[in-house]
């Protein structure tokens, strides 16, 4: 009997600890999604800053897709903490918060596809580039992609009220929040996995289309070589992009069947490490990518930075003086 008591209190114990070294960890992590949120809102500010940012159709879509970035990095990480923490939610909040990280989630890849046509356009057809990639036209792009993933956001919505909530005791859930478990029924497992497949295997071609159209235009002696093999880097780098965005879809499904065969405190570990290169990192890479590549918006966030850490710094000498 004293044996058996402390086994138990050996495997507790083991187990706060482990839980304790997932809080721990978690605390890095938020404080890195923290600087990527300062980031991420530097850049906006900067690309309506200036007037040949609102008035470009690649900063503006860019705009775009950093917006849609942003509110799903944000999402993501309170769903992340939630989880960790053991915080359960009722299915109607829980429903919404999953909802708009949906909504997010179908923006970012359809973003990068109008983006990778606009660089095609730019080397491809130089000279009708004016005319076909207009700010209207733009706008209209835009207004499609959001209202492609809208119509996405709504079928779930209706999938999910066909669920009779009146057979469960409570609508407090009993695990975490999280995509996977707002799956209640199979029609909207199907429905998840062929809007998945369609619109990151859609999105591949686009891309991928526009990548050889570009390349093959880089072989022709017409063409600016130096404007060719930028628009060739970015585009591949969007394959990248759209490469981990597909990853971050496939983390809840794969977390769920591990968690089938593992105990809960490895799990939150695997979970973290998953977090932060399948869910945080596709987030990530848009400013990276423009805030170092192109000089226009470096020179504007380096300038923006400067101002920051300049008026930063005289309030802290002002409060120093005062203080003396």
């Amino acid at each position: 009997m004293e044996k058996s008591q402390s086994q138990t209190n050996f495997t507790a114990g083991l187990q706060y600890r482990g839980i304790l070294e997932v809080l721990l960890s978690s605390v890095p992590i938020t404080g890195s999604c923290c600087v990527f949120l300062f980031i991420n809102g530097l850049m906006l500010h900067t690309l309506r800053s200036k007037p040949v940012f609102c008035e470009t159709a690649c900063y503006i879509l860019l705009y775009n897709l950093l917006s849609a970035d942003t509110v799903q990095m944000v999402l993501t990480q309170l769903l992340y903490l939630l989880s960790v923490c053991r915080i359960t939610l009722t299915y109607p909040v829980c429903g919404f918060l999953i909802m708009i990280t949906n909504l997010t989630t179908g923006i970012s890849p359809l973003t990068l596809v109008v983006m990778s046509l606009e660089r095609y356009v730019a080397v491809c057809c130089p000279l009708r580039h004016a005319a076909i990639i207009t700010i209207r036209n733009t706008a209209l792009a835009i207004i499609i992609v959001w209202a492609i993933s809208s119509l996405n956001v709504s079928i779930r919505v209706i999938l999910l009220l066909i669920f009779s909530f009146e057979d469960l005791e409570s609508l407090q859930m009993k695990d975490t929040c999280s995509h996977t478990h707002l799956l209640l029924n199979p029609i909207s497992d199907h429905y998840d996995k062929a809007y998945t497949c369609v619109l990151f295997v859609s999105a591949a071609v686009a891309v991928t289309c526009s990548y050889i159209g570009v390349a093959i235009a880089a072989r022709s002696a017409s063409t600016d070589k130096a404007s060719t093999h930028k628009a060739r880097n970015t585009l591949l780098l969007h394959l990248i992009q759209l490469g981990l965005s597909l990853s971050s879809t496939i983390c809840n499904p794969l977390l769920t069947e591990i968690s089938k065969v593992l105990d809960r405190v490895t799990v939150l570990r695997i979970w973290s490490v998953l977090y932060v290169f399948m869910m945080l990192l596709p987030r990530c890479l848009s400013p990276l990518i423009y805030g170092i590549r192109d000089q226009t918006i470096r020179a504007m966030l380096m300038y923006h930075l400067c101002c920051r850490a300049k008026t930063v710094s005289d309030s802290s000498k002002g409060q120093h003086v005062r203080l003396r």
